[in-house]
């Protein structure tokens, strides 16, 4: 035998209590949706959010980060967008405007050669932010590594990697950046000169692996921590039980969930390696007196700050604000990657 009944659940359908049919409550009686349902009962489903969707959404509340980041996505666009525009050349001479005002021929007026600042900060910046941003990629890819294989592998592996470490960082940077820099500088840009017929390649390489060995340090000793207070976590010791492999447990578990601090400590990275080759350019142990980075116009323009202070003015009004934009950036991700501060 089967039994059958006609379940009538059609909202306004009032059928008669004795023809074996169920009917809805009346409209007054009818209990309240609940949330998260639509009309008609229909479940409403919230788009659920990625990490990189919350990281940009706290991002975007961080005002000083936003107008960091506009700086300096302008900054960037103007140095390497900027000088194909801009009229004038980084070596054109005109000797009867030396040390020239501005104008509206020459916005930022001109140096003691009668060359356009605005032109040779348009180019030179291109140098002054590329050298940042390789040194920071280069010191942050070492730092990681070091870092990971000292917290994930432990023992005799982290003392050594530790104590080279902290060999590293008791070592005078400055010092040692200008004496690395004097004795090796010639050598490679006659070598670079011979082989790519670019001597100025050479410096540039000279002074992003140097800013970079000397930097590596903090993201080592930050990485490594993360590893660590990582490696003990359930989701990794449950990727172990079923077989994991080493590689598979750095790259796959572990190293995706460190990367909030890497990337902090790359962009703040960026802001100090700027610095650092403005240094050395200021003191003559940079690039050549023909490539205008900021650092070395404001070295060629030291000698006329009582007469024409903005050959110095503008290359460290340039130098100030990159740093600064990219800080704010930085503080900006910090708290954007907090997960405690995720909303």
């Amino acid at each position: 035998m089967s039994q059958e009944a006609e379940i009538n659940v059609a909202p306004g359908a009032l059928g008669s209590p004795l023809d074996g049919r169920l009917t809805a409550p009346p409209a007054a009686e009818a209990p309240e949706t609940p949330a998260g349902l639509g009309v008609g009962g229909a479940l409403r489903v919230r788009k659920q959010r990625s990490l990189w969707g919350n990281a940009w959404r706290q991002f975007r509340r961080h005002r000083l980060a936003m107008a960091g980041l506009i700086v300096f996505v302008f900054l960037v666009l103007a140095t390497f967008i900027g000088t194909e525009l801009y009229p004038r050349g980084i070596d054109e001479i005109d000797f009867t405007v030396t040390s020239g005002s501005l104008t509206w021929d020459h916005p930022f007026g001109t140096d003691s050669l009668g060359q356009d600042i605005l032109a040779r900060i348009l180019w030179g910046g291109r140098v002054s932010i590329a050298v940042g941003l390789s040194a920071a990629a280069v010191a942050i890819l070492l730092g990681t590594t070091v870092g990971a294989m000292a917290g994930f592998f432990g023992g005799l592996a982290d003392s050594f990697l530790m104590r080279l470490t902290d060999m590293f960082i008791s070592l005078p940077q400055l010092p040692l950046l200008l004496l690395i820099t004097f004795l090796f500088r010639d050598a490679l840009v006659r070598t670079f000169e011979e082989r790519f017929g670019n001597g100025d390649l050479g410096v540039f390489v000279l002074i992003v692996l140097v800013i970079a060995a000397l930097n590596w340090m903090p993201t080592a000793r930050l990485v490594r921590a993360s590893f660590l207070a990582t490696k003990e976590k359930e989701f990794v010791e449950a990727a172990r039980a079923i077989g994991a492999t080493r590689s598979s447990l750095i790259f796959k578990h572990i190293l995706p969930n460190v990367l909030s601090p890497i990337i902090v400590a790359a962009t703040l990275g960026i802001g100090a390696a700027i610095i650092t080759e403005s240094a050395l350019s200021f003191l003559g142990l940079g690039f050549p007196s023909d490539v205008p980075t900021w650092g070395r116009m404001l070295f060629d323009g030291q000698n006329y700050l009582e007469l024409a202070p903005h050959e110095s003015l503008f290359p460290g009004a340039m130098i100030f604000l990159t740093v600064l934009a990219i800080n704010y950036i930085g503080d900006g991700l910090r708290d954007a990657l907090d997960p405690r501060k995720t909303q």
